[in-house]
């Protein structure tokens, strides 16, 4: 065997215990016993620890050597630059630290879920901490004296800085915040009317995923406390929440996951169990579910096929026609919760945390003090007060989960959206026509060819150049909302 057939040996058996591990955090927030916490704990740690010595075997850098210094074709360079990627970082975080990380984040989701039904911060604080403490670790090791918020960043976004980001915030906020203030300005359109039984909700949800191309036979959709996907290749998983006076909750939650669900199904099967074989970036796939959610799953076209699906479903809902269904769907309005947000407002959410989680990691601000944080910088950016904890700092599963860096790719993929959404307009010029009749065959078809397939085959600002034939901007994304809210709201 050549160097570069034994690593891929040896990382193919290293990704399917990952896979094996990530089925085991899906369970964990799905059906797993409350009781058997602490026990899934010390398994994840396990797990984690076997995955760490695999990572860093003195063989894969031998065969990383080796296969480097021979001539290899693209797929082969994309995979070793994966490999490549993992090793480096493996081997400059203790195998103890990762264990450890490992642990406490599994248990500090049982006290973050705790916390949040409870709306007691101070039941959280003292294990987020230590989350927090892991992790500047972590960075620490990882960034080798640089900037401790770009080494967690690249976990999520490999490439992206701190800096980069921050200006990406900069040339959003202006003319989000204006189209916002015009907007609430106007009276709001008229909502749903009813109880929406969760039966009914789940139906519909299983119902949309398939309509948006996600195979049932390769996945399932199940109820967390919040939405997330899970799983790679043949088995990819997507969970959805329901709430009895908010069935566009359960819809939308569902469309998105579907977005990361089906990307991680239609990466080519020749990359299947290897390190190119799932999404490329969090931000890559943030596009693929926010587009579609939004793009698609709110426009105008695709509501007026879902409100007959509603009024099918439940009867009368409160709205008389398709033009006010697609309204109510796409009400800009004040809420807490970044998961529930317009599409107006949604980038400002993660703009708060982004500020918030930096400060954490770059020491300017510690845990005792980042409720009132939240609080202030809340009120200072939305207008209105947060009026308990589950619907503020407590409300997001991430830092239990110790994702520190993860935010900002939400946004990143916000504006990846908006530029292959103008790429598939002028690829699909019937879109609308074929999204009234619930038909999205064509525009999934578009993503999965231009992008999806790929998989890791190319870094995550080159794929979407190449599915979008230009360079991402901010652009294309303000000038769709400015288009949409305003014809919606007359401004």
């Amino acid at each position: 065997m050549t160097a570069y057939s034994e690593l891929m040996a040896f990382a193919r058996e290293t990704t399917a215990l990952e896979q094996v591990a990530g089925r085991n955090g899906w369970d964990q927030e799905t059906f797993m016993p409350h009781g058997a916490a602490d026990q899934r704990a010390e398994e994840l740690a396990a797990m984690e620890s076997m995955l760490h010595a695999r990572r860093t075997d003195p063989r894969v850098g031998d065969w990383l050597a080796a296969a480097e210094a021979a001539e290899q074709g693209q797929v082969e360079r994309a995979q070793l630059r994966h490999i490549r990627r993992s090793f480096d970082r493996a081997n400059k975080v203790p195998a103890k630290l990762s264990s450890e990380i490992a642990r406490v984040t599994s248990k500090a989701h049982r006290v973050w879920a705790e916390a949040r039904q409870n709306d007691d911060f101070a039941g959280f604080a003292a294990t987020v901490t230590e989350v927090v403490r892991l992790r500047r670790e972590e960075a620490a090791a990882l960034a080798v004296g640089g900037n401790l918020y770009d080494a967690l960043l690249n976990d999520y976004e490999p490439g992206a800085t701190e800096g980069e980001i921050a200006a990406m915030f900069d040339a959003l906020r202006p003319r989000l915040v204006a189209l916002r203030q015009a907007v609430l300005g106007k009276p709001a359109p008229k909502g749903l009317q009813g109880t929406f039984d969760d039966a009914t909700q789940m139906k519909m949800a299983r119902k949309v995923a398939k309509v948006f191309g996600y195979d049932m036979a390769r996945g399932r959709v199940d109820k967390s406390v919040h939405p997330f996907t899970s799983g790679s290749g043949n088995d990819v998983r997507i969970t959805t929440r329901t709430t009895p006076s908010d069935p566009f909750n359960c819809i939308y939650s569902t469309i998105h996951e579907v977005g990361h669900g089906a990307y991680e199904q239609n990466v080519d099967q020749a990359y299947l169990l290897t390190p190119i074989g799932g999404g490329v970036s969090m931000g890559v796939h943030e596009s693929q579910s926010r587009i579609y959610e939004n793009q698609l799953g709110r426009s105008r076209a695709f509501t007026g096929w879902l409100y007959d699906q509603m009024v099918e479903a439940y009867g009368d809902i409160g709205v008389a026609d398709a033009g006010a269904f697609y309204a109510a769907v796409n009400t800009v309005h004040k809420g807490y919760i970044r998961t529930e947000a317009d599409e107006v407002q949604y980038n400002l959410h993660i703009m708060l945390r982004f500020d918030l989680e930096r400060g954490l990691i770059g020491g300017t601000l510690e845990v005792a003090d980042l409720e009132e944080a939240w609080n202030a910088r809340f009120v200072s950016d939305f207008g209105y007060a947060v009026d308990k904890a589950s619907n503020g700092v407590l409300q997001d599963v991430h830092w239990s989960a110790g994702l520190f860096g993860y935010f900002p790719t939400y946004s990143l993929g916000n504006v990846y959206a908006g530029c292959l959404h103008q790429a598939l307009r002028d690829a699909v010029p019937d879109l609308d026509a074929q999204l009234a009749r619930g038909d999205t065959a064509e525009a999934t078809s578009w993503l999965r060819e231009s992008l999806q397939r790929h998989g890791g085959l190319y870094e995550p600002r080159e794929v979407i150049t190449r599915a979008c034939g230009v360079e991402p901007s901010e652009a294309p994304l303000l000038d769709y909302l400015e288009a949409k809210f305003g014809a919606l709201y007359g401004v």
